[in-house]
């Protein structure tokens, strides 16, 4: 029996098979990939949500559930704190003491503001020029804001000391040396309010020297060969043009001085006869002297309330400047 077979053309190599085509590749569904993304920028701010829910939400919260009850010292033992309504909140308004202490908040508030920013914007315009150490003068100018608070205010109660401070000997030399700095009811709040602005100078100079930076030269030489005087030139080039940093030094200012406690603390401790009781160091007494713990958290609200409404004052005005 025989067999036929289809013989291939010489020289050609021996037919084979065609490979098998390799299956495509799967795209990710767009719900999946929206999913994937979604996930992927939880996983980044989920630090910092849980961070600010743990140490600023609760005690949030928690503070301002505090000022609802009859909190004492007890209950850090027993766990009860029945609520009171509104008890805490008419006691802390009716109190003579917390009005003073009001008013004396924003007369150092507004004090401490107007003399950092003044002080800080003219050594910014000061060492915006050239000249030799600026650098270094700029440096030491810093010292001050780099020391902690109470170090400064220990420092100053030793200067401001009316028997043997450093200030009233070096007065002394001119006739004036027995101002009670610290010991005077009407003394005592200026006194506080001059060290606050020692120590605030450096951080108003430090931000509008940084504005400074960024306005053109450009102007400044237009503004010369027009016959601008050098008033003429900061009130119409410099002021219009820092007015974004300008905000935010006054804004964070406020928000950082209007709570001030260590610095009061250590000069005065509120006296004498409560002429530096501020908001600050009364939701201090309440809680820590008095043990009035529902007092303190009510004073402790309002102060988050008004820093509450000029942080949104601030965030406004960015997105202002923004547009």
């Amino acid at each position: 029996m025989s067999s036929t077979a289809a013989s291939a053309p010489a020289g050609s190599a021996p037919a084979t098979s065609a490979p098998a085509a390799a299956p495509a590749a799967k795209s990710p569904k767009p719900g999946s990939l929206k999913l994937r993304r979604t996930l992927a920028q939880w996983g980044f701010i989920a630090p910092a949500v849980i961070f600010m829910l743990l140490f600023f939400g609760y005690p949030l919260v928690r503070n301002v559930v505090m000022s609802f009850q009859h909190y004492t010292p007890s209950t850090f033992f027993t766990g009860e704190a029945p609520f009171n309504g509104f008890d805490n909140w008419r006691n802390v308004f009716q109190d003579d003491l917390f009005g003073k202490a009001l008013w004396q908040t924003i007369l150092f508030t507004i004090g401490s503001l107007i003399g950092q920013f003044c002080i800080g914007l003219a050594l910014a315009v000061f060492f915006n020029r050239r000249f030799p150490l600026n650098g270094v003068l700029r440096s030491l100018i810093l010292l001050p804001w780099l020391v902690p608070m109470v170090v400064s205010g220990v420092v100053w109660r030793r200067i401001l000391d009316q028997d043997t401070g450093v200030l009233n000997s070096f007065l002394g030399l001119f006739g004036a040396g027995d101002t009670p700095w610290l010991s005077s009811t009407g003394m005592a709040l200026i006194s506080v309010v001059m060290v606050n602005i020692w120590i605030g100078i450096p951080f108003n100079m430090v931000i509008l020297y940084g504005g400074l930076q960024e306005v053109p030269k450009e102007m400044y030489e237009a503004a010369s060969l027009d016959g601008a005087s050098a008033w003429r030139q900061f009130r119409s080039i410099t002021l219009p043009l820092l007015k974004p940093v300008i905000t935010v030094v006054l804004v964070l200012g406020f928000m950082s001085t209007v709570k001030i406690l260590d610095l009061v603390l250590a000069l005065t401790d509120g006296g004498p006869a409560d002429s530096t009781q501020t908001l600050g160091t009364l939701t201090y007494q309440n809680s820590f002297a008095q043990l009035d713990f529902g007092a303190g958290a009510v004073v402790g609200n309002i102060l988050i309330l008004i820093s509450a409404v000029f942080a949104v004052f601030y965030l406004r005005a960015n997105r202002n400047e923004g547009k």
